[in-house]
This record gives structure tokens, C-alpha cells and sequence, in this order.
């Protein structure tokens, strides 16, 4: 849907994936006027394993979208496959819900932009974001472009501006954002294949992923049920690099390669539909967050988790918090305030995070502590716990005290914290 492009607004979003429908979504039932505006034309496809975790799904039912989700599937935890071993991991709950979900983004991303304009949005599609004009420190526009180079250009001006616009974040790199590849990124593929096992109450990931050549790549392959209506699953292979450590490694032959040896496990058809792959800014390795009346959010900001590579929760979650703080008395140096706030909610987790997914990057130790791992179910339950961050603030039990413990020693150690 494209709305005619008012001239002015409180609150300019740019981007209607999670973070910017959910942002733009919380703003105006906070009384706002808000705008989300988006280069693409919705229903969009987006490249993404598709999978909602408990921490999504705890956002997802703020919005009121329970019963929603619940429509499409249901799963009750991880089945992680590795080393000779299965294991069957339920999500823990404690302070989230116990269950996840897995809805293709092509109708997630439109039916979240469909919640924002019902809570009063105005919602504008075709539209890119080319350019921003300033007054002193602040953006006082965006400039957009619609139709290519040749195309109409409009300016809509604002009182404060959301950028969500993914992992490369074309108007935050016009900004000054910029993202730091000394730590770990993701390089991931994702496709969709038909399943005999498309309404399997387990997601799967199968943690000893093998090249063409057969060696132990540090990532995993994943293979996500979308439900018996779909009759498919969200097949996808992620691996971790670093500056120092680049993957070199063609990822649709590696996805390929990846379906052929569990076909007859889940009932997987032969052609792998709609390929497409992406570069993963991961753990906050993102500098200039923000300035005085504008903020990054979502992965635009490096909010992925980089033992998983799951972003659709912190989208979500950046966006809310982000409204919350618009709906504050007094104008908000956003420069100042939303780092610090990433910092707090995010920066430990992150840290010890991002260097336990490098040690994963160095070669032959995946290999050596994959099995040892595998052949404890507890070790395993934590790490799911860990490696979902599914430890939320309210939590008290030994294991969220040893994964903060171990957040707080990580960060004071790190060259460049997150957010930084």
C-alpha cells in the first residue's frame, strides 16, 4: 500500500521490517504521529531462516499477535544433530514463553506493517531513502527518491527519525554508521523445500556442517518447519568469519550439498526454491548508533545474536524501547541516551557472545569440543539457554548469574565494546 507522502511528522521510520513496523507500530499507540516508509513494495521477501524464538514470540504478544502466530506453527524447542549425537532441547520458558514459531518474513514483514498502520501509521512503499538534510546536529529531513535516479525526489521532514533500513543501513552509512568486522559476522544462505516434515514440532540444526570437501565448517545448517499448510521448511547454512578469518566458501553449492544429505531424514524434496543469501553485522559491532534526534535499530544497529544468528527478537525489542523513550517528557539527547541503553540491555551478552562464536571461527576446535559437548544433555540445555539469549533481566537462577558473570568479565576485556 503507498500513501501520498505527508511533507512533516513526529516520528519518521525508515524501513518496515520488525524493527521499523514494530517501532513505528509502539510510537503511534503512544500517541504519536508516525510515518514508515520503505524502498520496497510490500509483500517483500527478505532473506532470513524465518525462525521466532521465545524472545520473539514475548514481543510478538506485547503487539497482541499471539493467537496470530499461533495459527502458522508451533515448535517446543531445538533438536540439535552433531557428532553421532541427537539431542532434544525443550525452550526452557522461566520469564518467556515456552514456545517458538516459524513464519516465512515475506508474510511476517507485511502483516507487521499491517499492524503499525492499523495503530495509526501512515505507510509509504517504494520509497527509498537517499540522503538527509541536517540543522546543526539534527536530522531535520529525509530526502527519498522514488522511480530510480530519474525518478520524483520528496523530502519528509521530522521531530525525530528511526532508521531500520537491515545490515547494510544505506542511510545510516550517510550518517556516519559504520560497521566493524574485527569481530565475528555471519555469512548465511537460506531457501525453501518442500518437507514430508513441513508440521515437525522441533526446529532442527544440525551442528557439525560439512563442506563440499567434507571438513567441519565453524557454523551450522538449519532446517526450520513453516507448518502443514505450507508443506515446507526453511532450509539455510550459516558459518562465522572474522576479519582475520574471512569464510571463503560458495554458499548455494554449501545449502545444496547440505539438503542432499538429510533428504530421506525429513522427506525433502529435490529443488531448493528461491535462494538467497546475506552478510550478518553481528553483536553491536556497529559505531554511531545514534545522533541527537535520530537512532539505529535492529539489525541496521548489529543487533543479531552471533551464537545464532537470530535478529528478528532484538528488532522487535529495539524498536519498542526505542517508542518508549519518544514517549518521555523533554527532548532526548538520543546521542548520549540510546547507545548507553544498548549497552545496558544488550553489551554483555554480546561480548561474551561474539567471542565464544570466535573461537568457533579457529580451526580443528569445533572438531575437538563439538563431540564432548554432544554427549552432555545439560551442557547442551545451557548453551540453547545461552545461545538463544534466553536469559532475560528478571532472571536469577545460577545460569543467568554465570552468563552475566561472564558478560561483565568479557566486556571489560574487549578493544571495542559493543556499540562503540
Amino acid at each position: 500500500m503507498t500513501t501520498d507522502a505527508p511533507s512533516r511528522t513526529d516520528v519518521l521510520v525508515v524501513g518496515a521490517g520488525p524493527a521499523g513496523s514494530g517501532a513505528a507500530a509502539w510510537a503511534a499507540r503512544l500517541g504519536r504521529d508516525v510515518v514508515l516508509a520503505d524502498a520496497a513494495v510490500f509483500p517483500r521477501d527478505k532473506t532470513c531462516g524465518d525462525g521466532l524464538t521465545p524472545r520473539a514470540i514475548g514481543e510478538l504478544e506485547r503487539l497482541g499477535l499471539r493467537e496470530w502466530v499461533r495459527s502458522h506453527t508451533v515448535n517446543q524447542g531445538l533438536r540439535a544433530h552433531g557428532f553421532g549425537q541427537t539431542l532434544h532441547l525443550n525452550w526452557p520458558g522461566g520469564n518467556l514463553p515456552d514456545w517458538g514459531s516459524a513464519v516465512a518474513r515475506t508474510e511476517l514483514d507485511d502483516h507487521l506493517r499491517t499492524v503499525a498502520t492499523k495503530s495509526g501509521v501512515v505507510g509509504i512503499d517504494g520509497a527509498r531513502a537517499v540522503d538527509a538534510r541536517l540543522d546543526g546536529d539534527r536530522v531535520a529531513a529525509v530526502v527519498f527518491e522514488r522511480g530510480g535516479r530519474d525518478g520524483e525526489r520528496f523530502e519528509i521532514e521530522c521531530e525525530r527519525l528511526v532508521v531500520a533500513d537491515g545490515v547494510r543501513s544505506p542511510l545510516g552509512k550517510v550518517l556516519g554508521r559504520e560497521w566493524h568486522r574485527e569481530t565475528v559476522y555471519g555469512v548465511a544462505g537460506r531457501s525453501y523445500v518442500t518437507a514430508e516434515a513441513a508440521d515437525d514440532p522441533w526446529i532442527s540444526s544440525h551442528l557439525e556442517l560439512r563442506g563440499l570437501d567434507g571438513e567441519v565448517l565453524s557454523g551450522y545448517g538449519w532446517l526450520f518447519p513453516l507448518g502443514a499448510d505450507s508443506g515446507e521448511m526453511n532450509l539455510g547454512v550459516g558459518t562465522l568469519a572474522t576479519a582475520k578469518r574471512p569464510a571463503d566458501l560458495a554458499i548455494r553449492p554449501l545449502m545444496q550439498s547440505y539438503a542432499d544429505q538429510h533428504r530421506g531424514d525429513f522427506g525433502l524434496g529435490d529443488e531448493l526454491r528461491r535462494p538467497a543469501s546475506a552478510l550478518l553485522p553481528m553483536g553491536g559491532a556497529v559505531s554511531h548508533v545514534a545522533g541527537r534526534n535520530w537512532a539505529l535499530i535492529g539489525d541496521a544497529a548489529g543487533c543479531v545474536n552471533p551464537l545464532n544468528g537470530e535478529g528478528i527478537d532484538y528488532g522487535l525489542e529495539t524498536g519498542r524501547l526505542l517508542a518508549e523513550l519518544f514517549a518521555e517528557d523533554g527532548d532526548v539527547d538520543l546521542s548520549v541516551v540510546w547507545p548507553a541503553l544498548l549497552r545496558d540491555h544488550y553489551g554483555e551478552a554480546f561480548s561474551i557472545a561474539r567471542r565464544l562464536a570466535g573461537l568457533v571461527t579457529v580451526p580443528r576446535l569445533l572438531p575437538a569440543l563439538g563431540p564432548v559437548g554432544m554427549r552432555s544433555d545439560l551442557l547442551m540445555t545451557l548453551a540453547l539457554r545461552w545461545m538463544g539469549n534466553l536469559v532475560t533481566d528478571e532472571d536469577r537462577d545460577r545460569a543467568a548469574r554465570v552468563w552475566r558473570w561472564a558478560g561483565r568479565r568479557s566486556i571489560a576485556r574487549d578493544a571495542r565494546p559493543p556499540f562503540s
